[in-house]
């Protein structure tokens, strides 16, 4: 779903970077050995001789803090433990005591100014090397009071491309079933958890939500008509357009990374079975032709190959084939039940869900089989990964407590986070992660 232009002039006329920070990564969030990196914010000072009022000083150190907070990369140091006096300071390097922020323990430093009137905000915000003592990165950011938390978000993204390379994952959003009594529909909500939106009203049974790699559509399964139908819904205007709707199951499952093909789960041969959909043509490809059940496809990232679940060993298990159907191998051999495998972004990299201990938990492997590490260990298990779209996170629907909730986690396990505002559904399936939203 593509959100409407952004109102704020984002005057980006503080680009202050050197030439030596040009392209350096300063995280390395993909280490095995990766530890949060100790970030200081102090809180903006006010470039009006005017009084703050409203608390903006403290307001946009804290938001920057609980936004920078959920990714899971960084240790926001307590203002308590702040040496320097906020007040004498100023946001440039010269007037910073860099000393004062490394006796605390801190690698990295934000500072801001703001000067605000009934229409307008101006917004300073300055990303410090505590350790060498110096610029990363800078920003100015003119729009309306309206705006703050926009411009809070923008800098997040700059202070995440500015250490790891990348602008991270704000503008995404993750669509998911939600169920209550006999009815289940589609809805989608920011990777912070906030703006929860209804995108489907068939008051019917709606099912695997999917995003096409543009973000103006999804692939979904419904039985509007009594049949387990697919459709495909177009976010901009809510109009639904028919996909398959043979007799028997029609799944849509993955779409091609050009977007020009969707991989099908059908059952009108009897049995079912994988098949790819030119989704301008309508044709069909037959993929998989095998007595036992072949589901849940989803494509590489370079649309080579294939992941998909079958019972041809007696037992639901992760195989991987070629694009055109050939060269199946299997790639999972513990467990007596894996399923719902995706494949990372980054490519290499596949999570699915396996059977353990009486639960359902995530797990990772790499595509030839190896490297095979759980990655969740919750009561009430957790089912139903879906990728981030750099790679970094998986969204899942945890059992925990009794009641299903969509969470977050990072790719290496750690950071779990629940997204709220799915309380009062009976339950939650099928998570799916935006591409990079404009």
């Amino acid at each position: 779903m593509r959100n409407r232009p952004i109102v704020i002039l984002l005057v980006f006329v503080l680009v202050l970077w050197t030439q030596h920070a040009w392209g350096k990564v300063y995280i390395d969030i993909d280490s095995p050995a990766f530890q949060k990196f100790p970030i200081a914010i102090q809180d903006f000072k006010n470039l009006h001789a005017s009084g703050d009022d409203i608390g903006l000083s403290s307001w946009f150190a804290d938001e920057l803090g609980q936004v920078i907070d959920i990714t899971g990369f960084f240790r926001v140091i307590t203002r308590g433990a702040f040496l320097e006096n906020a007040e004498r300071s100023g946001i440039s390097a010269a007037e910073t005591d860099f000393r004062d922020w490394r006796a605390i323990g801190s690698d990295f430093l934000v500072k801001g100014g703001f000067a605000k009137d009934e229409t307008k905000l101006t917004v300073e915000i300055r990303l410090f090397d505590v350790v060498e003592g110096r610029l990363i990165a800078g920003k100015r950011y003119t729009g309306t009071p309206e705006d703050k938390k926009t411009i809070i978000v923008k800098f997040a993204e700059e202070i995440l491309l500015a250490l790891t390379g990348e602008r991270g994952v704000y503008n995404t959003r993750i669509a998911f079933v939600g169920r209550k009594g006999q009815i289940s529909e589609i809805y989608t909500i920011r990777f912070d958890g906030s703006d929860l939106k209804r995108v489907t009203d068939y008051k019917s049974l709606t099912l695997i939500p999917r995003w096409a790699p543009d973000g103006s559509r999804l692939s979904l399964t419904s039985y509007i008509k009594n049949n387990p139908d697919s459709y495909i819904l177009n976010l901009r205007n809510l109009q639904r357009s028919n996909l398959t709707n043979f007799r028997g199951l029609n799944m849509a499952h993955s779409w091609s990374p050009d977007g020009k093909k969707i991989l099908m789960t059908l059952s009108k041969d009897g049995n079912e079975e994988i098949y790819s959909m030119n989704i301008q043509t309508k044709k069909l490809e037959r993929l998989t032709n095998d007595p036992a059940i072949d589901v849940s496809p989803c494509w590489s990232p370079d649309g080579s190959k294939i992941v998909f679940v079958s019972s041809r060993s007696g037992s639901p298990q992760i195989f991987v084939m070629d694009s055109g159907g050939r060269n199946i191998r299997r790639i999972t051999f513990e467990g007596s039940y894996n399923t719902s495998p995706v494949w990372s972004p980054k490519g290499g990299k596949i999570a699915y869900e396996g059977a353990t201990d009486g639960t359902f938990q995530l797990f990772l492997i790499e595509e030839d089989g190896s490297g095979l590490m759980q990655l969740t260990f919750e009561d009430g298990g957790c089912e139903a990964p879906a990728w981030s779209p750099d790679g970094r996170y998986l969204s899942f629907i945890s059992g925990k407590g009794g009641m299903k909730k969509v969470c977050i986690i990072n790719s290496n396990g750690l950071n779990l986070r629940v997204l709220g505002g799915t309380e009062l559904m009976d339950s939650l399936k099928n998570p799916s992660w935006s591409p990079q939203l404009d």
